[in-house]
């Protein structure tokens, strides 16, 4: 009776496992293969070519970031309120990356001439319309038939009145101007004088390109010489409060502080090609678009954005800087 219990036991243990293991079976099923796509905007994704950088038009600038209309006109060596006028821009203080600049005048409109031909006869470019009235045929010129007069019977009869026929006036051919007999000229006998060749000038000016008369804007020494990489200019040294002169004749075309890392700035325009800048300053005594005369006092020495007082002096040629130590006289 035992064993056969165990017997059933067992059978029943048995048959439990294997409905457990079937159910287990029916219920886990294999995972379903996950297929990777590129999301948007991924790597794996073809990027599309980068537009390759704009190429300013001769004459024009394309705005960087970080640029003020400033420094632009400094470095194109022109007035800040001229790019904005020919530019066509309302405020000049807003400026936008990639926009395009005009940095130079704007040409002269070109008038047409009339051109001599071989025979004497000059052509005249035709009108704006492009048509041109034929000439008439006998070569007279003939006026409108009907003129604007005001209404009346007698200017109405006087309209119906046939037009009289225009008889070309006969004209007599002049005659010829005979030569007048001139005596012969006498022969004057000329002493030749040798010319005495030019002398060279003696200018302290590179390459003689400058007829301008520079002098030093202070008196300080020099701290900082000109470099092409890292200094633009010169930096003399002084106190705050010391004078700062104009080193050459010409007038205002900035005095603010709208550059950064030049403080208190005026910068002179001498003529088409140079300019002096002079940063750094305690005070500005000038205001923008007046005229100034070389050693005029201009600003006050100072430290604004600068680590000690100093000035820092520029000379720029078509809006390079250029080394004020071959301009400036020897000390």
């Amino acid at each position: 009776m035992i064993d056969l219990e165990r017997m059933m036991l067992s059978r029943f243990s048995l048959s439990g496992a294997l409905i457990a293991l079937t159910l287990a079976g029916c219920v886990t099923k294999s995972p379903a293969p996950v297929s990777e796509r590129a999301r948007p905007g991924s790597p794996a994704q073809s990027e599309a070519p980068a537009e390759p950088p704009r190429v300013a038009r001769p004459g024009y600038y394309i705005v960087k970031p970080g640029d003020t209309l400033i420094r632009i006109a400094l470095e194109n060596g022109q007035n800040y309120r001229d790019i904005a006028a020919w530019s066509g821009l309302e405020n000049p203080n807003l400026i936008e990356v990639g926009q395009e600049l005009r940095v130079r005048p704007p040409d002269s409109r070109a008038v047409a001439k009339p051109v001599n031909t071989a025979s004497g006869v000059e052509v005249h470019p035709a009108p704006a319309g492009g048509v041109v009235a034929p000439a008439p045929a006998d070569g007279l010129r003939r006026e409108p038939k009907g003129g604007k007069l005001p209404y009346s019977e007698q200017a109405w009869a006087q309209a119906q009145k046939p037009e009289a026929p225009i008889v070309a006036a006969k004209v007599e051919p002049k005659p010829e101007a005979k030569p007048e007999s001139k005596p012969d000229p006498k022969v004057e006998t000329k002493v030749e004088t040798k010319a005495e060749p030019a002398k060279p000038e003696t200018s302290k000016a590179a390459n003689g390109d400058s007829k301008i008369e520079w002098g030093w804007p202070a008196s300080g020494k020099i701290i900082a010489s000109f470099n092409e990489t890292s200094s633009k200019g010169v930096d003399l040294a002084g106190k705050s409060g010391d004078p700062v002169l104009a080193a050459a004749g010409g007038r205002v075309v900035y005095a603010g502080t709208g550059l950064r890392g030049y403080g208190k700035l005026v910068i002179v325009k001498h003529d088409n090609s140079f300019l002096s800048a002079y940063a750094h300053n305690q005070s500005l005594l000038v205001k923008e678009g007046q005229a100034v005369s070389k050693g005029q006092k201009i600003a006050e020495l100072g430290d604004t954005d600068s680590d000690r007082p100093k000035l820092h002096f520029e000379i720029r040629r078509q809006g390079k800087p250029v080394d004020p130590g071959k301009y400036l006289p020897s000390r």
